[in-house]
């Protein structure tokens, strides 16, 4: 099946383009306009089937699977642009397994909940390779290293190595307040949640949810604010945002964890995104068992902020 037609059941055959993709993450792909809590409702529903049977958001789909999609009301102001700009990243680093970029503030990954294209999407357009897949994400408002796969199994490899904690990957973060302790462990799980409108969101729960580690160490402090690296040792979503949160020091510029008044404080001087820049990462490539070690300097918009504060 080529096109999804709204109006009727359709039937989607996993392709290898597609293979060990979660399902909720295949659906917004594939249905594009329709809101995510939309996707979310008809999986919990039991419309959308894999084989015929029930199934669940996380599950992930192998090559060949039958996916039963229901009709599909998709709402006026829902429809997209066809429209997808040339994309123009910087390329930090590139080989015939994988393709690292400068992703800048302000693109999302992927298109998707009312987000007509991103970052993957602009660079199938724009490149002739035949797979093209995202290895990881970065949020909307983060800017620095992304790494695609152009390979099915640079991707399968890449998360493997993530999953077994032998990457290297460094944020570098400006909190509000000054930090006391020049390097602080923090292990506070996460859980996920959704919020009405169907945006998700995370927060630390003791009880029930997923083990999260960030290393922080302090690089410079200012009056009101402080630079910090933070260290993933494991990847949750919104992970260094919340434990920045969850510590007293939320990430300025963050409209979801962060302080309204110290972003408000923020936005007059002029910064009006959120200061979190992924600038290092550092890997055995999986393939060549090369040493892939890349630094992604910071944006000119976070290093005026970081002199201007540092001079008040």
């Amino acid at each position: 099946m080529d096109e999804i037609n709204n109006n009727q059941v359709n039937y989607y055959t996993v392709t290898e383009n597609d293979d060990n993709q979660r399902l909720d993450n295949l659906l917004i792909k594939i249905l594009k306009g329709v809101p995510k809590s939309h996707l979310y409702r008809i999986i919990r529903s039991g419309e959308v089937r894999i084989n015929k049977s029930r199934c669940s958001a996380q599950q992930k789909v192998v090559l060949n699977d039958i996916i039963r999609i229901p009709p599909i009301r998709v709402a006026a102001k829902a429809e997209q642009n066809n429209f997808i700009p040339t994309a123009q990243f910087e390329i930090l680093f590139e080989d015939q397994y994988f393709l690292i970029i400068n992703k800048p503030n302000g693109i999302a990954c992927h298109g998707g909940s009312g987000i007509s294209f991103g970052v993957i999407e602009q660079l199938r357009k724009s490149t002739n390779h035949k797979f093209l897949e995202l290895a990881h994400r970065l949020d909307k408002e983060t800017s620095g290293i992304l790494v695609l796969a152009k390979k099915r199994q640079a991707l399968v490899d890449f998360q493997e190595l993530s999953k077994n904690n032998k990457i290297i990957k460094e944020y570098s973060a400006m909190t509000s307040g000054v930090w006391r302790d020049d390097k602080r462990n923090v292990k506070a799980p996460i859980t996920k949640y959704t919020l009405p409108n169907g945006e998700r969101r995370v927060k630390i729960d003791f009880k029930e949810g997923q083990f999260a580690h960030t290393i922080f160490t302090i690089i410079k402090k200012c009056d009101n604010f402080t630079l910090v690296n933070a260290s993933l040792q494991t990847g949750r979503t919104h992970q260094i945002r919340i434990h920045c949160q969850h510590l007293g020091y939320p990430i300025i510029g963050d409209d979801k964890y962060g302080d309204t008044e110290t972003n408000k404080q923020c936005s007059s001087l002029g910064f009006k995104r959120m200061f979190l820049h992924a600038r290092h990462i550092n890997f055995t490539h999986p393939i060549t068992n090369e040493l892939v070690d890349i630094t992604c300097q910071l944006p000119i918009e976070l290093t005026n902020f970081i002199n201007k504060v540092s001079t008040t």
